[in-house]
């Protein structure tokens, strides 16, 4: 299988390729020539199996220039340990006859990224001999919030890479940034960044672009490389939790093998949702795709007019993980939508960067509204859907799972669709306890750490360990840099002269 760009200047490379360099050379992202396809009988075939025994089935189908001891070896590295022991990796909890929710918030930073980047490390690390690359990856991050995290934690101590995390300096949770400021390693460096996450990843792209940092990169023995879901190293592990998930509604009676599921994701940067679409291309037989926004609402108007217009008002919500105006991998569905048109989506690309804007084709339109609903919750809403999960079923969670809970209800509403369900939880609601307290009707002290504690006592839930212990660290990186000095602070971390 060869990996091609979104944007058609840059030739066609291995997997072993396109994950060691993260973004391709026109600055398209790469996509695989092809869709694996999955057999009802290879997906029933993968409900006795363990989740490390599937992801290693998934990943197979995507890396064939990887040997099956390879991926195996990824897999039981990234699941088969203790990474995941609390509660394992993508466990189901039902919460009623019609609805589940995948818990994905059982790693080692309480938040989805760990799925991928538990498993991205050893990809790169493998991909860099395939390829005879002889110089260490500079990996450039720039997160929302968790990805940041999920990131450091993986990469922490490689011998073949240093990692260097942009944040925006007010858009993450109080929680969240001292899990990323407090971060041990010898090899990782976090500074935040003047503005929101869009600024952030504007500035990494703009670094990936600049060819006199790239060669003075080179000289020193370095390039750069991704951990943002642009890697598609990072995309390809976020597939098996679909098809895992669908694979335990089988298990556990609640889905018939061929019957269809829906899955309700709450969706930022597009990446987690475009693995749940390639899921279904594979054969997973979902009916619909609920994309849950949150009160930046661009997708929303995307999936249901068809223009992408990112002119409009920036909001800090309560689930900040979602404050996106710019989805990165939305390039990707565009392309397949397209039928792999990437002169199309070169052009759309063009007048995103040029205008903000750009509107897609009739028949693309028309494929997004088949295969996606495009909702958002307010901020109200999210509060109340948090206080009423909890006080109904008992259930708590976070601000970004309460987003695509409302949408999802919303969608069965609308449509009239009593599908079974799956709604994707993507943190610990000990990540935002402020927010949480605040839905609950709890009063309390300022945001921060100690607010973990005040949570579990309100609700009598269990702390997650990897929080409980967050109180003992002490901040390492406090700086901050304006968007247009984001590239001195990588030169500095890598102490280029």
């Amino acid at each position: 299988m060869q990996y091609q760009s979104t944007r058609g200047a840059s030739p066609a490379v291995a997997a072993a390729g396109a994950i060691s360099r993260g973004i391709c050379p026109d600055g398209g992202l790469y996509v695989p020539d092809t869709i694996p396809r999955l057999s009802q009988e290879a997906i029933a075939g993968l409900t006795g199996a363990s989740y490390s025994e599937r992801a290693a089935a998934i990943l197979g189908y995507y890396l064939d220039d990887f040997s099956k001891e390879e991926i195996e070896l990824v897999a039981n590295k990234a699941y088969g340990g203790a990474a995941f022991s609390d509660g394992g990796v993508a466990p189901l909890r039902r919460l009623n006859a019609a609805t589940s929710f995948m818990e994905l918030w059982h790693g080692p930073t309480c938040a989805f990224k760990d799925v991928a980047l538990q498993a991205l490390p050893s990809l790169l690390a493998m991909s860099l001999r395939k390829i005879n690359e002889p110089r260490k990856a500079c990996v450039l991050t720039a997160t929302s919030g968790d990805t940041g995290k999920a990131a450091l934690e993986g990469f922490r101590d490689a011998p073949n890479a240093g990692i260097f995390v942009f944040y925006p300096r007010d858009g993450v949770s109080e929680i969240q940034k001292l899990q990323m400021t407090s971060q041990e390693g010898s090899n990782v460096g976090v500074m935040a960044v003047e503005g929101n996450f869009d600024d952030a990843q504007t500035g990494v792209k703009a670094i990936f672009a600049d060819e006199g940092l790239r060669a003075q990169l080179d000289a020193a023995g370095y390039f750069l490389s991704s951990a943002n879901s642009i890697n598609c190293g990072r995309l390809l592990p976020q597939i098996a939790y679909y098809v895992s998930a669908y694979c335990d509604m089988i298990t556990s009676g609640e889905l018939k093998p061929g019957e269809e599921l829906v899955f309700a994701v709450p969706t930022g940067n597009f990446g987690n949702i475009l693995a749940a679409w390639y899921a279904g291309e594979m054969g997973v037989p979902i009916r619909r795709l609920v994309c849950a926004s949150n009160k930046n609402d661009v997708l929303t108007q995307f999936i249901n007019t068809g223009v992408y217009d990112s002119n409009r008002p920036f909001y800090s919500t309560v689930s900040p993980s979602m404050d996106i105006l710019v989805s990165s991998n939305l390039e990707r569905l565009l392309f397949e939508l397209s039928d792999k048109d990437s002169g199309a989506v070169s052009e759309y690309m063009r007048a995103l960067s040029g205008t903000g804007r750009y509107e897609v084709a009739d028949s693309v339109k028309s494929r997004l509204l088949g295969a996606f609903y495009g909702g958002y919750c307010t901020e109200e809403d999210t509060k109340s859907t948090i206080a009423e999960t909890f006080r109904n079923n008992g259930y708590l969670i976070d601000t970004h799972t309460a987003v695509a809970y409302k949408v999802l209800r919303d969608y069965r509403e609308a449509n009239g669709d009593g599908t079974p369900a799956v709604v994707v939880s993507t943190a610990s609601p000990f990540k935002f306890c402020g927010s949480v307290l605040d839905a609950l009707g709890v009063a309390h002290g300022p945001d921060g750490v100690d607010l973990i504690e005040e949570l579990a006592r309100a609700t009598g839930c269990p702390v997650p360990a990897p929080l409980a212990r967050l109180g003992e660290k002490q901040p390492r990186f406090t700086g901050c840099v304006p968007v247009g000095a984001m590239a001195g602070a990588v030169r500095d971390f890598l102490q280029l002269r």
